[in-house]
């Protein structure tokens, strides 16, 4: 009994063992190949558990999700100003035919991503060399991308793999493009902001002209008021003098007499040639002259 239980157990093992050979599980996320004898004989996309010839075939598993090429550092390009810029991009891609991808790079994703990172760069070099440095910046990026993408996916489809998408995450000037644009970009401010302080000047001048010009009004119309307003003074004043005049004739001569002394002797040095008996000392001679007149 104990030798056919030896060899029971024995054969179980082997079964187990010719079992553990034969059973492969494809997760959702792979696509499996199955080669029997180095060439394909079953390409699995179904994910669960899957059987196949011990030792005979061999299975290899892809990765059907969508992978990432970003490059480390940025690539240089030249544009058709013949201007370098730094660009930092990336690449979605997936395999959809894994037949294809085995065939084309024996599965071998360094070799997949080599080859479809030179498509990107050529792409790339081709579509920022017919552009200016304005329009890879800011005009005309997301057509760049789209146009790229086409080509890499072209490209792509031959090795058995898509791509998805391709983005340009960030443009950057050379340190020599950098400091001819900041100094483009200061002669253009310098130009601005002397236009700025001209145009200021100009405006100040004619806010000074406008200003001494209703300084001038303002004046011609003050002294033309105060003008006539001492006329008018004036005129009342010599009304108030005629009518005192009028009603006594006596009194205003000698009123206009005081006036003519006060004036003639102003100063000390004033010297008059005149007779004794003349006209102008008529009051000097005789203070009450012509009162009795003037009573009558």
């Amino acid at each position: 009994m104990k030798p056919i239980t030896s060899l029971s157990i024995v054969g179980a093992l082997i079964v187990l063992v010719a079992l553990s050979m034969s059973v492969f599980v494809v997760d959702q996320r792979q696509t499996a190949i199955v080669l029997r004898l180095g060439t394909i004989a079953q390409v699995v996309e179904s994910p669960g558990l899957k059987f196949k010839i011990p030792v005979i075939d061999t299975v290899r598993y892809f990765d059907r999700r969508i992978l990432t090429i970003d490059a480390p550092e940025p690539e240089r390009y030249q544009t058709s100003e013949k201007k370098n810029v730094l660009v930092d991009s990336f690449v979605k891609w997936r395999i959809v035919d894994v037949r294809q991808y085995f065939i084309a790079v024996q599965g071998n994703e360094a070799a997949a991503v080599n080859r479809l990172s030179q498509t990107i760069n050529s792409a790339l070099r081709s579509e920022f060399g017919s552009r200016t440095v304005n329009e890879v910046i800011s005009g005309e990026r997301q057509k760049i991308t789209e146009l790229v993408r086409e080509r890499a996916d072209k490209d792509g489809r031959a090795i058995g793999i898509e791509v998805v998408d391709v983005r340009i995450k960030r443009v950057d000037y050379t340190q020599e493009v950098s400091e001819s644009v900041y100094r483009r970009m200061e002669a253009e401010r310098k130009s601005v902001a002397n236009e700025l302080r001209s145009t200021g000047a100009a405006e100040g001048e004619k806010i000074r002209a406008d200003a001494d010009r209703q300084r001038e009004i303002i004046l011609a119309e003050a002294f033309r008021d105060a003008e006539r307003i001492r006329g008018e003074g004036d005129a009342k004043a010599s009304a108030l003098y005629a009518s005192a005049f009028e009603s006594n004739a006596e009194f205003s001569a000698f009123y206009r007499s005081l006036e003519a002394y006060k004036r003639s002797f102003a100063g000390r040095n004033n010297v008059f040639v005149l007779e004794p008996n003349s006209e102008f000392f008529r009051y000097f001679r005789s203070p009450g002259a012509g009162t009795g007149a003037a009573r009558k």
